[in-house]
């Protein structure tokens, strides 16, 4: 039998990683790009990676309040997906926000062909990530299934 689906879910609790070491924002991506491969949502890693890190280059990614975003639209993603990583304490990573490094990290891949849902999903979850407590609740959770939770409830009006 093929990789279980989880009902058009963006996130698992097996796309979340807590207390996230990285030495660079590539390497966080790379990691969290690593369990979106594992779960049969991106279908070639290097490649999808390779975009990801383009699209960081032409714009910074990162979000006030402590968030970095990188994101791409891909022809090796299979179903839209947000991996998650959530820094250990001291371990922030710059994602290019002016009021600082980023401890919450959310790497999203949508379909190449899925022009409106990428920009609906960037755009409702930055409206989530932009209340303070929505962010806290993240940061303190220490749970794979509470974050998972959080940022598909957080999307729950989002039409897949």
């Amino acid at each position: 039998m093929p990789f279980e689906r989880y009902d058009g879910l963006l996130t698992t609790p097996d796309l979340v990683i807590l207390e996230l070491v990285a030495e660079t924002r590539e390497d966080a991506a790379a990691q969290l790009a690593e369990k979106m491969f594992a779960a049969g949502r991106v279908s070639d890693l290097a490649g999808f990676l390779a975009q990801v890190n383009a699209r960081e280059h032409q714009l910074a990614t990162g979000l006030p309040g402590g968030i970095g975003m990188p994101h791409a639209r891909s022809e090796f993603v299979t179903e839209t997906t947000i991996a998650v990583g959530i820094t250990k304490f001291g371990h922030a990573l710059d994602f290019g926000a002016v009021d600082g490094p980023a401890n919450i990290i959310l790497l999203i891949g949508t379909p190449a062909s899925s022009f409106s849902q990428h920009l609906e999903v960037l755009a409702t979850l930055a409206r989530s990530l932009f209340k303070e407590n929505f962010r806290e609740s993240l940061r303190r959770a220490h749970d794979a299934e509470v974050i998972a939770e959080l940022i598909n409830s957080s999307l729950v009006f989002f039409d897949h």
